[in-house]
């Protein structure tokens, strides 16, 4: 059965042709039929071109396709699985980051009868604060939301067409990540670990400002946690402030201004009570704002992305 590869394109005019051959070469090989589907996230190389002219010279198993504009590799995902006519489906990134080996592996693992399979590097060798910030960061999504990413995290998948169907017909793609919505399906994922070739030379195109977006869409389409957690200070800080209403009456009627032998004049409580909840107020609308731009995205019902006919 049919395998649609999703070929993540962006600034690839130099690769496409090699990662065209090379799947080839190893699909042929192990016989698994494919297509792939080039999905040109908005370049402004030649990029397209390259995927145009290899689509006309491979009709029978290579399309190509262009975004209106540079959304990130997320919605091209969504682009590319919306694409998908084959029984299962991957995307790959264009930078050999990912042996293609582990497409052969997902393959032989779907066809023992798994529904997803998330494939995940068992070792980084990103830089020290890179690693740190990708740890830390899916760690944290474990502890706060009720999807779990393997150990690292990871960004890719494997589905069969029953999960493409449910996510081009169920899921609407905006302002949240392809995994997040796998993760969240259930259909009990398979987890395949890989080791990243270190002769992998290629460099991330991701920006700090991109990879802050993807933290923050992951953080909030994936958990509500942050906004239980203001519930839950607010409640402590009310149940702080009755008490602390309290000793300063008894303190007022009963005792004297001195604490510990310090005398605490009034104005540096009011201050410093008032400088803490402010901070606390301000944090809090940010958190809560983050969740209603994105029901305001929503409700506007505009294309999540837009994919040119030319």
């Amino acid at each position: 059965m049919m395998l649609s590869v999703i070929l993540l394109s962006y600034f690839s005019e130099k690769r496409i042709e090699k990662v065209h051959t090379s799947l080839s070469n190893l699909l042929g090989k192990e016989g698994i039929p494919f297509e792939l589907i080039i999905m040109d996230d908005g370049s402004t190389d030649q990029s397209f071109e390259v995927a145009s002219k290899l689509a006309q010279a491979h009709p029978s198993n290579v399309r190509a396709y262009r975004l209106s504009k540079n959304y990130t590799s997320a919605y091209s995902i969504y682009a590319g699985i919306s694409l998908a006519k084959g029984a299962c489906a991957m995307a790959i990134p264009d930078d050999e980051q990912l042996p293609y080996e582990v497409l052969v592996r997902c393959y032989r693992e779907w066809q023992k009868g798994s529904k997803i399979i998330i494939p995940y590097r068992t070792e980084r060798d990103d830089p020290i604060l890179m690693s740190l910030w990708s740890n830390s960061f899916y760690y944290l999504i474990n502890r706060l939301s009720n999807i779990k990413y393997p150990p690292g995290g990871a960004d890719l998948f494997f589905v069969d067409r029953e999960v493409i169907d449910v996510l081009n017909e169920k899921i609407r793609p905006l302002n949240t990540y392809p995994l997040v919505e796998i993760l969240k399906v259930g259909y009990s994922p398979s987890y395949l670990p890989f080791v990243r070739p270190k002769s992998s030379s290629a460099k991330s195109r991701w920006s700090f400002s991109k990879k802050l977006r993807l933290a923050s869409d992951i953080l909030f389409s994936s958990s509500t946690s942050l906004i239980r957690l203001i519930t839950l200070i607010g409640i402590c800080s009310s149940i702080f402030s009755g008490l602390l209403i309290l000793f300063y009456f008894w303190m007022f009627f009963f005792s004297d201004p001195i604490l510990w032998g310090y005398k605490v004049p009034g104005w540096t409580s009011t201050i410093c009570f008032i400088t803490f909840f402010s901070g606390f107020i301000l944090l809090s609308l940010g958190i809560i704002a983050e969740y209603i731009w994105r029901i305001y995205d929503e409700v506007k019902d505009r294309p999540p992305y837009l994919i040119r006919k030319d």
